[in-house]
């Protein structure tokens, strides 16, 4: 898919995450913004899965590790079919299969576990792309976490499993978008530098501007081929992407707009198209 329609649908899912969000009453607008193009991409780009049989044994697995985000997961699982936009509107709501973290017993299409305490998705993703090694199949394994969320111990038992069993069907993915729930990263636990760190670890380590399209789909190219070590991309980001009002401010980890200022949200957005 081209750029300028990745660009149109990374708008549209920005607008569908607000609302929903808007409409839910809670939930966390910043981190999910930040990570659209991200997963925009990888969905309609680079994922290999059947819509409409998410057992397929050669599908590829992607997990949300910061599970918090699952708005826009959501919203790109809406984007490509998966699920009906009209329930985009029952986030958080109780008997939505929309929970305000991703849960796997919901049957809902493309939740392969269920996730929300941070720094355990790494490890079911490197378990996961193990599992397929020894099956010797094709498979890949993508993973999203947060550059808060590195802070965890368990990332790093992680990141040095998966690079002592050489998986190169793995791919890591951080959103450093500098915000976490308590403020900066660094003031909160100083994590970097990330890549320095992922490469003393013996991973490929690839760093690019994570709302840069053309950027963000050559790094998923090269992730799948490097061969004999892990990959893990690096994504530059700003929280609260594509709303002036949010972008870069920490108090909107777990905010949700009022009416007034989601109109004034998706007219920006509409905007930045033009």
């Amino acid at each position: 898919m081209k750029v300028a329609d990745l660009k149109a649908i990374s708008a549209s899912v920005r607008k569908e995450i607000l609302k929903m969000l808007q409409k839910a009453g809670s939930g966390h607008p910043g981190g999910s913004l930040s990570a659209v193009e991200l997963l925009v991409d990888l969905y309609n780009n680079h994922l290999n899965f059947n819509k409409d049989n998410f057992q397929d044994k050669n599908r590829d697995y992607f997990i949300l590790s910061k599970g918090h985000v699952c708005p826009v997961l959501y919203a790109v699982l809406a984007q490509i079919g998966c699920i009906p936009k009209e329930e985009l509107d029952t986030l958080r709501k109780i008997g939505s299969r929309l929970q305000g973290h991703p849960a796997k017993d919901k049957n809902l299409p493309g939740i392969e576990v269920s996730t929300g305490s941070l720094g355990y998705g790494l490890s079911i993703a490197l378990g996961i792309a193990k599992g397929i090694k020894t099956l010797k199949q094709d498979n890949r394994v993508y993973v999203l976490m947060g550059d808060g969320e590195q802070q965890e111990g368990s990332v790093w038992e992680a990141v040095m499993c998966a690079s002592h069993f050489k998986l190169d069907n793995l791919c890591a993915i951080v959103d450093c978008n500098n915000l976490q729930i308590d403020g900066k990263v660094e003031d909160v636990l100083n994590v970097y530098p990330l890549s320095d760190k992922y490469r003393a670890f013996g991973w490929n380590v690839i760093e690019i501007d994570g709302h840069n399209l053309e950027e963000i789909d050559n790094a998923y190219i090269q992730a799948k081929n490097c061969k004999g070590k892990p990959t893990v991309i690096i994504a530059r980001t700003i929280k609260g992407k594509g709303v002036s009002f949010m972008e870069n401010v920490a108090n909107w980890h777990g905010k949700v707009p009022n009416e007034q200022q989601l109109e004034q949200a998706l007219k920006e957005i509409d905007l930045s198209l033009k």
